[in-house]
């Protein structure tokens, strides 16, 4: 069984940056996408960017200017530089890495906490 583990989360103040890190428990193969979504408290959880296997990118229109997705292929890892935090930007992010190898999968890490005061 494959993990995501995240890292990077935690309490900015408003205007701040962070940066969020996604690292997959062992080599995976026949990536198609990387992403990050996020989900605020009695909300459903919204993509915030990914990331596909050629290299194009994707963002939610809340975040484009001030969000970067990035990967390192060779570290399985994809990361979230997230900069001109805003109060609204308070979450739990979450990676997601999909693919195709043998079947398709779908993994998921157990979310980071973003918190964002004003």
């Amino acid at each position: 069984q494959v993990q995501l583990v995240e890292s990077g989360g935690g309490l900015v103040q408003a205007g701040g940056s962070l940066r969020l890190s996604c690292a997959a428990s062992r080599r995976l193969f026949g990536i198609n996408a990387m992403g990050w979504y996020r989900q605020a408290p009695g909300k459903q959880r919204e993509l915030v960017a990914d990331i596909t296997r050629g290299g194009n990118t994707n963002y939610a229109d809340s975040v484009k200017g001030r969000f970067t997705i990035s990967r390192d292929n060779a570290k399985n890892t994809v990361y979230l530089q997230m900069n001109s935090l805003k109060p609204e930007d308070t979450a739990v992010y979450y990676c997601n890495f999909r693919g195709v190898w043998g079947r398709a999968y779908d993994y998921w890490g157990q979310g980071t906490q973003v918190t964002v005061s004003s």
